[in-house]
């Protein structure tokens, strides 16, 4: 029955669902990429930065460790100290801390953005829920979290054991330098160990980003009844929609009968098409289609064109080609032009004649209208 299809979610998200979504803090998010990234950054921030650090470290150690005897004597040279030392240690590792929180707020920005609203940071009660979370972990999505966990780890141990067989001679060897420079070894080991660890990381993040946005938009899914409802929320009900199509078209009826007494000439095809024409010289290059109708609508443009003096030419050829080829308040084609100057040449005649009393002149006859406008219609 439709009424049990309807209940699946088989439809894809829709625009509005997704905005609605976001607001709620409903994002993709992959922990195993903002992990990846904050370690690798971290990492290549520790290599670039290491002689930097070794520098002054040693630069700490030798000042904490140089007393005299008034700092032994003093018993508050050691909170003095104490102080220095926690200044000295925050301006060096600054810059480390600086680009760590950088990356931290914006890494979870590159797969699902932010949703920086009150109702997505408001605290949400129901996680509180014991038998909820209980079958939270019990769930498909616990166990894939299990199974990325399990991988991760493998890997993390397996890479950096493989490093660290590589560089057992360096570590294991006897120092042969400076203290200076071999703090120095120290911190370059660390780093390039650090980096081959964040790589590795990599690996889970790049199958653990497909599936957050394959299982994000799989949670988003909706019913065809809840894309009906949404639709009908966005756009109307179709009868609402339906009854405002109708009032525009009435509207747009009125307000073209209300161009036809102000027309020039009506041009009629007399069992089917009436078209009005107006031509003001100082403000087109061409006459105007002004109402266009066929049928009921052009028997009511020819009886108001009659009732309000406007000429009413029969000219099939040249209606046909003017009703299928201009819009309303559009310049007729420069194809039709020779046949509407000799209307409208006409039309001037036929005033003339009329106002002095003289004969009416012959309406013109083989107007040039071109076969492939009319199009062979009848």
């Amino acid at each position: 029955m439709e009424g049990g299809q309807t209940q699946e979610r088989t439809e894809k998200a829709t625009p509005k669902r997704l905005r609605d979504a976001k607001r709620k803090g409903q994002v993709p998010r992959s922990r195993e990429l903002n992990t990846a990234l904050m370690l690798v950054g971290g990492a290549l921030m520790l290599y670039g930065l290491g002689p930097t650090f070794g520098r002054g470290l040693m630069g700490f150690m030798e000042h904490a460790l140089d007393l005299g005897p008034v700092d032994v004597t003093d018993p508050t040279a050691m909170v003095r100290r104490f102080h220095l030392a926690t200044q000295a240690m925050l301006t060096l590792f600054a810059p480390f801390l600086v680009g760590t929180v950088v990356i931290a707020l914006a890494a979870p920005a590159l797969l699902g953005g932010w949703a920086m609203s009150a109702e997505a940071l408001r605290p949400k009660l129901e996680r509180l829920d014991p038998i909820k979370g209980f079958g939270r972990i019990f769930s498909i999505r616990g166990l894939v979290e299990l199974i990325k966990a399990i991988v991760k780890l493998v890997l993390v141990a397996g890479v950096s054991g493989a490093f660290l067989w590589s560089l057992r001679g360096d570590i294991l060897a006897p120092p042969v330098a400076s203290l200076n420079q071999e703090l120095l070894h120290a911190f370059h080991l660390f780093g390039v160990v650090v980096i081959a660890l964040a790589a590795s990381t990599f690996l889970v993040a790049i199958i653990d980003v497909p599936y957050q946005l394959w299982d994000h938009r799989k949670k988003l899914r909706m019913t065809r009844q809840e894309v009906r409802d949404e639709s009908k929320e966005t756009e109307g009900r179709p009868e609402v929609k339906g009854r405002i199509r109708q009032l525009q078209r009435e509207f747009s009826k009125r307000r073209m009968m209300q161009e036809v007494p102000r027309a020039d000439l009506v041009v009629a095809n007399p069992s089917h098409f009436s078209v009005a024409l107006r031509y003001e010289p100082l403000r087109a290059r061409a006459p105007r289609v002004v109402a266009k109708g066929a049928d009921l609508m052009a028997m009511q443009i020819r009886t108001i064109a009659r009732d309000n003096g406007v000429p009413v030419i029969e000219a099939p050829p040249l209606a046909r080609a003017l009703y299928h080829n201009v819009e309303l308040d559009q310049e007729i084609p420069a194809a039709l032009y020779l046949a509407v100057a000799q209307l409208l040449a006409y039309v001037h005649q036929l005033r003339t004649a009329r106002a002095s009393g003289a004969r009416e002149p012959v309406v013109p006859e083989d107007l040039a209208v071109p076969e492939e406008l009319t199009g062979g219609r009848p």
